[in-house]
């Protein structure tokens, strides 16, 4: 499909919820007591470059991108390491009409240039203040914007400790590089070290129906502290949109091939949590994947999160969670059923957990 027929198709996918949603302004909610205010939903850009298999057409993704700006969609997440940089490339080239109006979140902390692929499945580690520098300066010219809304330690480096990286971001937001900073996929107790020197203002960590360790003592610490959570694959890296089974094949770049919760095995196993949610959007008039968004939503108005897609009609499918309401009813369901139900399989390969919850 080219760019111009990707355009002109945006009003062939209606899902549930989007006829409603589209008459109605964009929710917003704010990252904790930061004062940054974003739409309800982001957007993460990710899988338009990088581990989902090939780089999706360029032309077409930049179309994607802004038709999210004009449904309301105001935050949007890359990172350095995502191609590497080209998918911070294709995010500057099709926000660039829209500087000011949004908010785009990239990240620093690996060391790209030492192991660009990862002989361990990530590159090597580096949040040496100087490189935390060099990588800002470096994603401002990709980006096209006098100055990131949202930095994030992409992940903890054990060999530098949390005060020097929180006050090498510090630093470039004194000189008003930087706005706001942030950490992905830390512990609590590097959450509150970073935070006794530059306010955190959002953490970003996996969140859904099928990994909720957030809940057992990130929440609440992001509660007393007053910064946001941004749940990145809060559909489970497709899992809970219903549309793959045991018998789904993934391209040989995908990212999904080495996830162990992904083999058929746990997929299989796996199914129950999506049964639980097609159930309760047979009862809304939804779909599996908007009913795991507006659970989400529900859980703290202080999180946002960042469903990826390069699909026009999962933008508007995941737009119109916004519209489903689920009741208190509705909730205690989804919790009991699926407390009761043991999600199979890692959801990182070993030596990629390691790098979380530092």
């Amino acid at each position: 499909m080219m760019a111009s027929e990707f355009k002109s198709n945006v009003g062939l996918y209606e899902p549930t919820g989007l006829q409603q949603a589209k008459g109605k302004r964009m929710q917003k909610r704010k990252l904790g007591k930061s004062g940054l205010e974003v739409s309800a939903l982001g957007l993460g850009c990710m899988g338009m470059s990088f581990g989902y298999g090939p780089p999706a057409d360029k032309p077409e993704m930049v179309s994607l991108i802004r038709l999210a700006v004009e449904r309301g969609i105001t935050f949007f997440d890359t990172a350095e390491v995502y191609g590497p940089f080209t998918n911070e490339e294709l995010v500057g080239e099709a926000l660039f009409p829209f500087r000011g109006q949004v908010a785009i979140a990239t990240k620093f902390g690996f060391d790209i240039r030492v192991d660009p692929r990862g002989t361990k499945g990530a590159p090597a580690l580096n949040s040496r203040p100087d490189q935390i520098r060099e990588v800002a300066e470096a994603s401002l010219k990709r980006l096209k914007v006098d100055t990131i809304d949202l930095f994030y330690q992409h992940r903890v480096d054990p060999d530098v400790p949390i005060e020097e990286v929180a006050g090498a971001v510090k630093d470039l937001i004194k000189e008003g590089k930087v706005k706001h900073f942030g950490l992905s996929e830390p512990g609590v107790q590097t959450i509150r070290r970073a935070h006794a020197v530059q306010p955190v203002t959002a953490v970003q960590s996996e969140y859904s129906l099928w990994w909720r360790r957030p809940e057992q003592g990130l929440l609440a610490a992001l509660e007393e502290l007053g910064i946001g959570l941004v749940p990145y694959s809060p559909l489970g890296k497709g899992f809970l949109t219903g549309k793959m089974d045991a018998n789904t094949a993934f391209d040989a770049t995908d990212f999904r091939n080495i996830v162990p919760r992904f083999t058929p095995e746990a997929r299989k196993a796996n199914q129950a949590i999506v049964d639980l949610l097609g159930r309760i959007a047979e009862r809304k008039n939804a779909t599996p994947a908007q009913i795991a968004l507006a659970w989400l939503l529900s859980q703290k108005p202080w999180i946002v999160p960042i469903p990826g897609t390069t699909k026009l009609h999962r933008l508007h499918e995941n737009l119109g969670a916004l519209s489903v309401e689920l009741t208190a009813e509705d909730l205690i369901e989804i919790d009991t059923v699926s407390s009761k139900i043991a999600v199979q399989g890692a959801r990182y390969p070993e030596e990629l957990e390691k790098m979380t919850g530092r």
